[in-house]
């Protein structure tokens, strides 16, 4: 009886402790920004929370493809049981040398924070993605954004976007704003940067040409977001985010994700294939659904603009 007591003790013991191995998990991560770090840290909450071991070797390409390439070709070296890319240009450079090293290939490539992975060219089909590659998309719900946009400007006739034109998710993001103003009757009117410090001219160009300004979840471009910022705010011009962690940052509002909950969802799909041993090729491509709405009082007085009562009612979050 005392060893069946034993044995019992030690098995609640290990359970207490988590998953015995622990992983090895390589990331890409494009940039640093507050969503993009926000998934992070969702992702390696959810491991944490599943008992699931986990060593990180985390590397950031500070918004250089050249940069995420190299770090996927020593990814290769380090041998880890998952990669994690966060963001369409890193998950690319991860695929691309997959293709080249037998060790990345034998590894479950996760990516996170991919608007379009089929346009990317990361998958085939997002039922069946094949490869060792899968991963949890933030497709943007566009419509939402703007039905978002025109409670501010019932009247919107021109809208303008920022977006690096290098950046496959972005291109997606605007063909399908656009597809949106040609049924609603408003124009978009683009300014493409290929670097951060494009962002601040691209922004000025469009002072008196549109009626708001929209940014996507362009890496580049949210890594310069206060250069944004300041031109809107010097020209009274309103500018609303794809993504809510911006709206703390100086944006007016977003009806968007939040990206330490999609990072969290990103975990449990790492769990089913580091643990579980599910194929990522027979994984479906996932998608987060709940949009959280955050406004920014502050930044919108500062942009003269003045805020719907029922948007102030419907806000998740507000800050003064």
């Amino acid at each position: 009886m005392k060893k069946v007591i034993i044995t019992v003790l030690c098995v609640l013991a290990f359970a207490c402790q988590g998953y015995a191995d622990t992983y090895s998990i390589s990331v890409n991560q494009f940039v640093e920004h507050p969503s993009l770090d926000a998934v992070l840290k969702g992702f390696q909450d959810s491991l944490k929370a599943q008992g699931v071991n986990a060593a990180y070797s985390v590397h950031n390409a500070q918004a250089n493809m050249g940069t995420a390439n190299q770090i996927a070709a020593q990814i290769a070296g380090e041998k880890p049981d998952l990669v994690l890319a966060i963001a369409t240009p890193s998950a690319q450079a991860c695929a691309v040398a997959t293709k080249k090293s037998p060790v990345l290939s034998a590894a479950p490539l996760l990516f996170t924070a991919i608007t379009d992975p089929v346009g990317a060219g990361l998958v085939d089909d997002l039922q069946k993605p094949g490869k060792n590659i899968t991963g949890v998309s933030d497709m943007l719900p566009v419509d939402k954004h703007m039905e978002m946009i025109r409670r501010f400007y019932p009247g919107l006739k021109k809208l303008g976007m920022i977006y690096n034109a290098g950046e496959a998710n972005s291109k997606t993001t605007v063909s399908m704003v656009q597809a949106e103003g040609a049924k609603a009757g408003f124009e978009v009117v683009a300014a493409t940067v290929a670097k951060t410090s494009d962002v601040n001219q691209a922004a000025k160009s469009l002072v008196g040409k549109v009626d708001a300004i929209y940014l996507p979840t362009d890496n580049t471009v949210i890594s310069a977001l206060e250069s944004v910022i300041k031109v809107c705010e010097q020209e009274k011009m309103p500018l609303f985010s794809a993504d809510v962690d911006s709206v703390k940052r100086g944006t007016v509002a977003a009806l968007a994700f939040d990206y330490y909950q999609h990072g969290y969802q990103t975990g449990l799909m790492a769990k089913r294939l580091l643990v579980d041993k599910a194929d990522p090729g027979t994984t479906c491509v996932e998608t987060q659904q709940e949009l959280v709405l955050h406004l920014n009082l502050k930044a919108a007085s500062r942009m003269g603009v003045k805020v719907p009562e029922d948007v102030q009612k419907d806000a998740d979050k507000v800050y003064n």
